[in-house]
């Protein structure tokens, strides 16, 4: 698997190739700035990018701006965003493009080897890889109840859980549900957020896109 990163922060962006390298992913470009971020997808075509929200020249919106230029460039380039904060409005704005290989981290989960290594993997499967913080700061968005008005508070728990990534037995393991409950939970989701069978949809990212993007 390669992996472009983009971290400003020298001994920061070392310990990440590092890591990266260690579980045996190629880091081809490592950068520290947005537009070195957008030159570096364009020329590798990563697997996944690993990118740093607040990135030179401007240190507000650098690397999320460059990874959703290079999206826009390279459709379903899948995106891990790293920030030291939530950045609500960024996050949104990179949700707001649709589709699965998308993931939003806190930088002191990077601490946690294992789920670290594990999110890079899900996004660059295509899937989901949100941090409870992060999904917990953009349920708090206005205009969210309303979309979902149709789930049951169990299905809203059950979603949740999902756009942290976790599979079902994780989700029942959290909530205390079995996995089957979960299955059935989650089937109920995709039927009242009109996710209808289809080949080339995978139902389970779209739902907690709609979720955390309501």
């Amino acid at each position: 698997m390669r992996v472009v990163l983009a971290e400003d922060q020298a001994l920061l962006r070392d310990g990440l190739i590092r890591l990266l390298t260690a579980f045996g992913m190629e880091v081809p470009a490592a950068v520290a700035s947005g537009p070195e971020l957008v030159d570096a997808l364009l020329e590798y075509r990563p697997d996944v990018a690993v990118v740093d929200v607040r990135l030179p020249p401007t240190f507000t919106n650098e690397g999320l701006s460059a990874a959703i230029e290079a999206r826009a460039r390279i459709p379903g380039l899948p995106v891990l965003i790293l920030s030291q904060h939530v950045e609500r409005l960024y996050a949104r704005e990179l949700l707001a493009g649709g589709g699965g290989g998308i993931g939003y981290l806190l930088k002191d989960r990077v601490s946690d080897v294992r789920r670290f290594v594990e999110a890079v993997r899900d996004v660059a499967a295509g899937g989901t890889a949100m941090d409870p913080e992060v999904v917990a700061q953009l349920l708090a968005g206005r205009g969210h109840e309303q979309t979902l008005e149709r789930l049951t508070a169990r299905e809203r728990e059950v979603l949740a859980v999902m756009a942290e990534g976790r599979a079902n037995a994780a989700v029942g393991a959290r909530l205390g549900i079995t996995e089957k409950a979960v299955s059935k939970h989650i089937n109920n989701i995709f039927m009242k957020l009109d996710l209808l069978p289809a080949e080339d949809d995978n139902r389970r990212v779209l739902a907690v896109l709609r979720y955390l993007d309501g």
